[in-house]
């Protein structure tokens, strides 16, 4: 069966289950149980961090249930607390797993670029009361865009094989005070899109020089980049399997 989410990160410790703290894949695999009695092994499509948030997350999990997918998701909604909704709920192939089928995923880190912090925004946005200009951000997101090793942009700790990957977008769009770094590719390392949205941040506010931020990913060096931005600015906008991955790159 697999599941398409949408969550609020803000209560959570990240998505996956911990020891004696609550997580997104835990309060999933609870709601499950309570319903088709299973102990089931619910797969995500990723790791989220603490306070980072999801607007369609993908996971699956086997089941013997008889229940139709439309019927399941309206009883996993009547399960999950109010921050967690269960947007779709359909059967998937034998092979399909959340993570492994995946060909990529669009991520938006928000900002709110503005001398006072909002009231509204303290969970959803970076405040960062200093000038920044949009136009070097922008200058400097060309460089990101295509194949390239980014583990100058990656916190350690990951086991991944490689750290090349390639990011088809990078767009930044401003409304208000309020930036959004819109990132597209086929894969990201740990904490990769937060580095890259905190990198940008310090380039258009003269931190960092943008006109450089191409020499800087070549030098694989995690000290030449910029700092990791919080996690509560992050979203996990989609997830792409298969033929969408067309989609994602037009």
């Amino acid at each position: 069966m697999k599941l398409v989410l949408s969550y609020d990160g803000s209560g959570y410790h990240g998505w996956q289950i911990q020891k004696n703290a609550v997580t997104v894949q835990e309060t999933v695999k609870n709601a499950v149980k309570r319903i088709t009695g299973e102990d089931a092994n619910i797969i995500g499509c990723g790791r989220t961090d603490t306070g980072v948030h999801a607007v369609n997350y993908v996971c699956n999990f086997k089941t013997n249930t008889t229940i139709p997918p439309e019927s399941l998701r309206n009883a996993m909604n009547a399960n999950l607390p109010e921050d967690i909704i269960c947007k779709s709920a359909e059967a998937a192939p034998e092979n399909f797993h959340a993570s492994r089928s995946a060909v990529g995923k669009t991520y938006i880190y928000r900002i709110l670029n503005a001398e006072l912090p909002d009231v509204f925004e303290r969970k959803y946005a970076w405040h960062y009361k200093y000038p920044i200009d949009i136009e070097r951000m922008r200058e400097a997101a060309e460089a990101f865009i295509g194949e390239h090793d980014f583990i100058g942009f990656a916190s350690s700790g990951f086991t991944v094989k490689t750290t090349v990957r390639t990011i088809y977008s990078l767009d930044i769009s401003e409304s208000d005070g309020l930036i959004e770094i819109e990132v597209s590719g086929n894969g990201f390392l740990y904490n990769m899109v937060r580095i890259i949205a905190g990198t940008l941040v310090m380039m258009g506010g003269g931190r960092l020089d943008h006109t450089q931020a191409a020499e800087i990913i070549a030098s694989r060096d995690r000290k030449r980049a910029g700092i990791t931005a919080p996690a509560h600015g992050l979203f996990l906008k989609e997830v792409y399997y298969g033929d969408e991955r067309r989609k994602q790159r037009s």
